[in-house]
């Protein structure tokens, strides 16, 4: 049985493409038949000052972090610092980088697997120092996620391809399941069709399986996108009455980047 962490780097990912991000999803990633989550760490900003004066602003902070509590998360604040310079500018500042990383390292003793998201490419150093303490880190993020990050992390994934980690617009309704997001696995251009790969969580596992698409079920005018595997497209899937109700990928369009 694998101990597993979770650290979330919040305010990087919110601005970076993550907010609303399901928090039981993470939970439900960690906890697997061959993975026990033994902590959940998020390390977000709070504008202390605006707490005390913005009534509107407090209840939407705090139930904001009831909500990751009750997911089992415990929180980590780093309040809002405000710093004038000369010319009477205001600037504001709250990193919670170094406490994420102390907390990841004097932690790390007792874990086998660590989940870290983020996107920051200053947690490079960090990710090797885990893997040197036996650590497996894999690495979730959302949009500009440092490419040195990627490539140092044991595995990586995007934040959009979880299921339902992060809820695709539009995909509520009696078929909200039927909805996924996925990256081209192969694509033939003179034909116009190809297979896109998307997941599925099982039991806090990620399975890979393929879909079918054609151009011709697709918003999009060129098909020099489907020729990029990095890009990411929101589908539903259908069974086709007109080819023996077989899987499809339908309404398909790109995510997207901002």
């Amino acid at each position: 049985m694998h101990k597993t962490a979770i650290y979330v780097d919040a305010e990087n990912i919110k601005m970076s493409g993550g907010y609303g991000m399901r928090y039981d999803v993470l939970v439900s990633l960690a906890n697997s038949k061959n993975s026990a989550l033994l902590r959940a760490n998020c390390y977000l900003a709070e504008d202390h000052e605006r707490t005390q004066r913005d009534p509107e602003y407090r209840q939407k902070v705090y139930a904001y972090h009831n909500i990751l509590r009750n997911c089992g998360f415990k929180i980590i604040k780093k309040y809002v610092r405000r710093f004038k310079d000369e010319d009477g500018n205001i600037t504001t500042k709250a990193n919670a980088d170094m406490d994420l990383a102390i907390d990841a390292l004097l932690q790390a003793r007792n874990l086998d697997r660590i989940i870290l998201l983020t996107g920051d490419g200053d947690f490079l150093r960090l990710i090797i120092a885990l893997q040197n303490m036996g650590c497996r880190v894999e690495v979730i993020g959302f949009h500009n996620v440092s490419k040195e990050l990627r490539e140092v992390a044991d595995s990586y994934i995007s934040g959009f391809l979880v299921p339902g980690l992060l809820p695709i617009i539009g995909s509520h309704g009696d078929n909200s399941d039927r909805w996924q997001r996925g990256t081209v696995a192969n694509f033939n251009q003179d034909r116009g069709f190809g297979f896109f790969r998307y997941y599925r969580l099982q039991e806090g596992v990620l399975h890979s399986e393929t879909v079918f698409f054609h151009l011709s079920k697709s918003t999009l005018s060129s098909d020099h996108f489907f020729q990029e595997p990095y890009r990411i497209f929101e589908f539903k899937i259908v069974d086709n009455p007109a080819n023996n109700n077989r899987s499809e990928a339908w309404d398909i369009r790109l995510l997207k980047d901002g």
